[in-house]
């Protein structure tokens, strides 16, 4: 099989054949037909985060794929049924985290592309519990942004307890930002959309955005206070400046969300306009099973929209440049030769230019 493999980091990604794996007793072996590209995949590449995955490994956690083998001791999936690889690999099923659902908290847990090896191959075993039906009425394609960029964007909405007619302000529009919009608009909030490129702006608006705010040309503080403030800010811009913009933007009892993740780097929070104004700032990481099987049927019911873009398999190196750019208005995805969901299609790939 064909498979993309990070073999030092900062270097080019190698292309290489590999034998199909056999899935273990608990796993099953998906014959993937999608993959999209998260900028954590780019991470991962880089080995620019605290925690460094161990190489070689395949990356690639948004891999959408038909069950082809079942292991041993697996009674919860059937062989032709498809199912999304996310991030979540697996957790331990049985600390405080897992069994009050919040399953991504386990310390235990193991991540595609990352501890385990992901879906950036034709061929890639999973735990059978982890992987996520995805429903029918929905392209492979649309799936595999869905099962990072949408997942991510819809948790971040739920941890900020989005109320109908809260002003809620979406920092950074790309693969996780144009879904973040549609959200906040499911649940009754009025969209500020900020970026600094205006093909993004412009798909914000497309999508539904009240407002658009370009930080490159204005003060996105001072022109979102004098419309009035935020009620929450999701932050999806890996750039600590862009927290301390939005954190700035709110108005009293507002909830910063923190979702972007730029490396080492550190945000510089005011403590006495925090407690006065009782602002509440919480992080909030992807989303359980249970999320992504609701952002799946979101989808599926017409409620959102996938901007996404096609590339190869061979070109993921130079898929992560263009997300690196900044210019990519979509995520990217790779779809791979002979899937049959919807139609076949030649390699592709899908990714995240946010986070």
């Amino acid at each position: 099989m064909k498979a993309a493999v990070i073999t030092a980091f900062g270097q080019q990604l190698e292309i290489v054949q590999r034998p199909i794996p056999r899935p273990g007793p608990h796993q099953v072996l998906v014959r993937l037909e999608t993959c999209g590209l998260c900028h954590t995949d780019i991470h991962a590449a880089q080995g620019d985060w605290p925690v460094q995955p161990v190489l070689p490994v395949i990356p690639g956690h948004e891999g959408i794929g038909i069950v082809e083998e079942l292991g041993d001791q697996v009674g919860d999936r059937t062989v032709g049924e498809r199912v999304a690889i996310a991030w979540l690999g697996s957790a331990c099923g049985r600390c405080r985290y897992c069994v009050d659902g919040r399953e991504t908290l386990c310390p235990a847990q193991q991540n595609s592309g990352y501890s385990v090896d992901g879906a950036f191959t034709e061929y890639a075993v999973a735990n059978s519990g982890y992987v996520v039906p995805v429903p029918d009425g929905i392209s492979s394609f649309d799936a595999a942004p869905l099962s990072c960029a949408g997942l991510t964007a819809y948790k971040a909405l739920k941890v900020a307890g989005v109320v109908p007619t809260e002003n809620v302000g979406v920092f950074g529009i790309g693969g996780l930002g144009h879904l973040a919009v549609q959200y906040a608009q499911i649940l009754g909030g009025t969209v500020f959309a900020v970026d600094v490129e205006e093909v993004k702006l412009d798909l914000a608006q497309e999508l539904g955005a009240r407002h658009v705010v370009n930080a490159a040309v204005v003060d996105p503080v001072a022109a979102i206070t004098a419309l009035g403030g935020l009620d929450v800010a999701v932050v999806l811009a890996a750039s600590p400046r862009v927290f301390e913009q939005a954190f700035a933007s709110l108005r009293p009892g507002g909830r910063l969300v923190c979702v972007a993740l730029p490396g080492k780097e550190t945000m510089a929070i005011p403590i006495f306009e925090t407690v006065l104004k009782g602002i509440t700032v919480v992080g909030s990481i992807v989303g359980t099973r249970q999320d992504l099987s609701e952002v799946f049927a979101l989808h599926a019911a017409g409620r959102t929209r996938v901007m996404a873009q096609s590339r190869r398999l061979e070109d993921l190196d130079a898929a992560m440049a263009d997300v690196l750019s900044g210019r990519v208005p979509a995520r990217l995805v790779v779809e791979f030769e002979g899937a049959a969901w919807p139609v076949p299609r030649a390699h592709t790939v899908v990714a995240d230019v946010t986070s």
